[in-house]
């Protein structure tokens, strides 16, 4: 109780000022983050003897000071990269997330949203990021590999983990329109570590029947010092376009968790208690993602919280 409670008031502390305006009947400002605008969401990855409990959040335009933000190296390279100084457009959107894997310390990750601009700005900006951290050599070979895999993928976000230690990752996150599984597979094999025969399994058993990815699915690839290419790989499949409820996208999940080798009890009592009503009848499993790179349970349940009403369609995710 008393780390909830210690838990409970880093986040507040950290979340932008919007956290403490009232909630009306629309976000005033929406956010990309969900499709009725909402500017925060909660995943759990499951592997490990703990659970790691993340919070994502768009600052919305407001300045946060995150711990380890100031003294992050990868992070002074890069972020003038992504504003008008850097001769972008416009300031990339800025996302944060706290991550916490109890008796670890908490992590912090910056995210940079590259959707508004042109795909070409989008391109330069992360040559030149990647080029700035000494990655060029490693990007320009994934990006290589990963624009001879047929099909329609633009690049969305550019991450950081706060951190300068060696397993420290930088990410960029690809959107992929009309994907097939087995096309999703292949982007993620461009990483140095990724087991294609498992993660085959594991999409179609979030699939179900279909062999298409979904609406929208997202590739992640992480690049670690050192490594010639991309180092590991998560694939991000959107629940609600493959499953007809939240209550077939929990027992397809929980299918996956078992085979992975987690209890999915736990999984379930979370859903449950988060969902503002039976399964049947809500979305709020939004993504799940899976991730081959060395352990096994590397799923990531992803629940966006139904605050608006989805039918205003503020944000538009295609």
């Amino acid at each position: 109780m008393a780390q909830s409670v210690r838990t409970t008031r880093m986040l507040r502390a950290l979340l932008p000022p919007w956290s403490r305006e009232r909630i009306g009947a629309a976000p005033a400002q929406p956010s990309y983050v969900a499709d009725d605008g909402f500017p925060a969401e909660m995943s759990v990855n499951w592997s490990g003897r703990h659970p790691e409990l993340r919070v994502l959040f768009d600052s919305l335009g407001h300045d946060v000071a995150l711990p380890g933000e100031s003294g992050s190296r990868r992070l002074e390279r890069v972020h003038e990269t992504f504003t008008p100084r850097g001769g972008r457009p416009s300031p990339a959107p800025r996302w944060h997330s706290i991550a916490w894997r109890p008796p670890s310390r908490v992590v912090h990750k910056t995210y940079f949203g590259l959707y508004p601009w042109p795909h070409a700005q989008r391109e330069a900006a992360v040559a030149e990021a990647m080029d700035r951290l000494g990655m060029a050599e490693a990007w320009d070979t994934t990006r290589r590999q990963v624009e001879n895999i047929e099909g329609a993928r633009e690049i969305e976000f550019f991450a950081v983990d706060l951190a300068d230690e060696a397993e420290a990752r930088v990410k960029i996150y690809y959107r992929n329109h009309g994907a097939g599984l087995a096309e999703v597979n292949r982007v993620a094999s461009v990483a140095l570590r990724h087991d294609a025969d498992d993660a085959r399994v594991a999409y179609r058993t979030l699939a179900g029947d279909r062999e298409d990815a979904g609406a929208a699915a997202l590739s992640c690839l992480a690049f670690r010092s050192g490594p010639d290419r991309a180092a590991e790989s998560t694939t991000y499949l959107r629940l609600p376009d493959l499953a007809s409820s939240d209550e077939e996208a929990v027992e397809r999940t929980a299918a996956l968790l078992h085979r992975e080798g987690v209890d999915p009890g736990r999984f379930r009592l979370l859903t449950s208690a988060l969902a503002p009503g039976p399964l049947s009848g809500t979305d709020i499993l939004e993504l799940v993602s899976y991730r081959t790179a060395g352990r096994r349970g590397d799923v990531t349940t992803y629940f966006r919280f139904p605050v608006y009403d989805r039918s205003l369609a503020p944000v538009d995710l295609a």
